[in-house]
């Protein structure tokens, strides 16, 4: 089947061999996975991860694909599809009805939605055991960013709080139909142990990271001052004249672990 791709789900589909082998290669599914596709569209990891897991489930939002994906899973595995958008799916509640303490998850993800579907991901980071995905380069780039780059931002601080990020290789245009804009990387995400997470409220982490950033011109004094004044960053051992690029992760902890008030 070759569908056409829609505009309004963001649809490339990925269609060269070798790259479809490398992902799945990267993920490198057992029988004993449980294995879910976000977005399958035309199944082009969908079988190969099919035949090397015997089970999986897809969580495709586009109903015209999903007769077509049935048929040429029969013969393959046991592919299970719930027609939803992905950020309705509870995962930790898929997780429990597979019987299983966490997931593998995987996808091609759509460009226009990607970080709504990563920062849904994370909420549900226990139940999961770790993801792969393809997403845009300069998603990727962000993800993975380090402390003062230009691209280092909110995304970067909450992904590397609650996961290892560790991008694997770009996939170029050509790969996909209709080809993208843009280059396209794979990136896997290994949700971080109970041990290694932050010591401090998830929500307030979240908030003082947002705030950083919805003004990075601005110092953190200026950005922060709504949730906390500059003597109690100075206790956290954080410049009030910094800006927001330039903190570590674990300085955004080192804030949010400030007594609010």
């Amino acid at each position: 089947m070759n569908a056409r791709p829609k505009k309004s789900f963001g649809q490339h589909f990925l269609h060269e061999k070798r790259y479809i082998e490398r992902i799945v290669s990267a993920i490198s599914p057992r029988p004993d996975d449980v294995v879910v596709e976000i977005g399958p569209g035309e199944g082009a990891l969908t079988l190969p991860l099919l035949a090397a897991a015997g089970k999986l489930t897809a969580i495709e939002l586009d109903t015209d694909l999903i007769p077509d994906l049935q048929a040429r899973a029969a013969s393959v595995g046991e592919l299970s599809i719930i027609h939803s958008d992905v950020l309705k799916v509870d995962f930790t509640a898929l997780a429990h009805r597979h019987g299983v303490e966490r997931l593998r998850v995987a996808g091609n993800l759509p460009y226009y939605i990607s970080s709504p579907i990563l920062f849904h991901c994370v909420e549900h980071a226990r139940a999961i055991q770790d993801m792969h995905f393809m997403l845009q380069k300069e998603v990727v780039d962000r993800m993975a960013a380090e402390p003062g780059s230009k691209v280092y931002g909110r995304l970067s601080v909450m992904l590397q709080l609650a996961c290892r990020v560790e991008p694997l290789f770009v996939v170029p245009p050509g790969a996909f139909r209709p080809p993208p804009k843009v280059d396209s990387a794979v990136v896997r995400l290994v949700p971080l142990t109970p041990d290694q997470l932050p010591d401090a409220d998830p929500e307030r982490v979240h908030a003082i990271v947002k705030a950083a950033f919805a003004q990075r011109r601005k110092t953190l004094g200026n950005a922060l001052k709504n949730l906390m004044d500059s003597s109690a960053i100075m206790s956290a051992d954080v410049d009030p004249k910094a800006r927001a690029e330039t903190l570590s992760p674990h300085d955004y902890v080192r804030l949010a672990r400030v007594p609010a008030g």
